[in-house]
């Protein structure tokens, strides 16, 4: 039987420490990736990752375009390894996403876009790697090692240097100060408890993870989490895209998770997720804005970016404890191994 403390549990809780640990241990690589695509000034971004890591990038896409006001693309890593398109990024910056640093793809995919003319950042918890060696800078995810298969503390990780990256970038002092107080927010994030929704969820085998903007990315990641660690199905959606198809099979007692961010999508959200707990749906959100669905302790951070990105600690908390009462081990998910090595 599973003690409560599995590899996963001590890395989410190791979350707050391991944030601190980049952004003091990695300032320096932080403050020349902002400089060199402040001196570049891209036209545009793209992203180069894969699973977790993918996740991340999307948060990344959205914090980048909501403050940098730059459109950010993810480009499929096959491009390069399996297809060798010949890509035009002179213009552009990329930022390639690995935890181990030696993905075949990711590497392939980060070594072109440089080559290519693109100002490449790699995020990795690994250094020196393959990833750093193809990228024009590399910041240290500093994470420490990440025993469980599942990824939690080097996806934060890799949002917070994304973000740390993007303040020295913009010369952002809002979205600097809501970084540097993040490993105090998470503190708080870890210790939280969302149990009233494993107990609601009781026997589900399906249901929606549903976001907008960053909290979108928050959302999928959470989705993917549940099939990992428990293999239950579990799918994310854009609030408003949910409402084109998906809603069709939101039934009564159909479990909808929601994270909603103070930000500007906050509202329409809510007025969404509401609108499903009208209609019977098991409706749970990170907001004090709902009046049908329940509600979701969260952590406010003052911040609508890093706002979205302190939900996903509590949840990783609660799906951790999930995995254990279902029989699950979630430091070894089945068929899963920690390096998926893709050409």
């Amino acid at each position: 039987m599973l003690t409560n403390m599995t590899k996963m549990s001590m890395e989410i809780d190791e979350a707050p420490e391991a944030a601190a640990r980049l952004l003091d241990g990695s300032a320096n690589a932080i403050v020349a990736a902002g400089r060199a695509l402040r001196e570049k000034n891209p036209a545009f971004l793209i992203t180069i990752a894969r699973g977790s890591s993918d996740h991340a990038a999307t948060f990344i896409k959205y914090a980048v375009e909501l403050t940098a006001g730059r459109p950010v693309a993810s480009l499929g890593p096959s491009l390069a390894s399996i297809y060798g398109a010949n890509l035009k990024l002179d213009g552009g910056a990329a930022i390639a996403i690995s935890q181990s640093g030696k993905s075949p793809d990711i590497v392939a995919m980060a070594e072109a876009a440089t080559k290519a003319g693109a100002l490449t950042i790699a995020l990795t918890n690994t250094l020196p790697s393959p990833i750093s060696i193809a990228s024009s800078h590399a910041v240290n995810l500093n994470a420490g090692p990440e025993l469980a298969v599942a990824a939690t503390k080097s996806f934060v990780n890799s949002i917070v240097a994304g973000l740390a990256v993007l303040s020295e970038w913009t010369g952002d002092e809002s979205l600097k100060s809501a970084v540097r107080g993040l490993p105090e927010h998470f503190e708080k994030a870890v210790k939280l408890d969302w149990s009233e929704l494993a107990h609601e969820l009781g026997d589900a085998e399906s249901l929606y993870m549903l976001g907008r903007g960053p909290a979108l990315a928050i959302a999928s990641e959470a989705a993917l989490k549940f099939k990992e660690t428990s293999n239950m199905h579990a799918e994310a959606y854009s609030s408003a895209e949910v409402l084109h198809g998906p809603v069709a099979l939101v039934e009564r007692q159909f479990p909808v998770v929601t994270f909603a961010a103070r930000d500007a999508a906050e509202a329409s959200v809510v007025e969404i997720v509401d609108g499903m707990a009208a209609k019977g749906a098991l409706a749970f959100a990170t907001s004090d804005k709902v009046k049908e669905a329940r509600r979701l302790p969260f952590v406010a951070t003052g911040h609508p970016i890093t706002d979205a990105l302190a939900l996903i600690l509590p949840f990783y908390g609660f799906v951790e404890a999930w995995s254990r009462s279902k029989g699950f081990n979630p430091d070894a998910p089945v068929a899963l191994k920690k390096v998926t090595e893709t050409l």
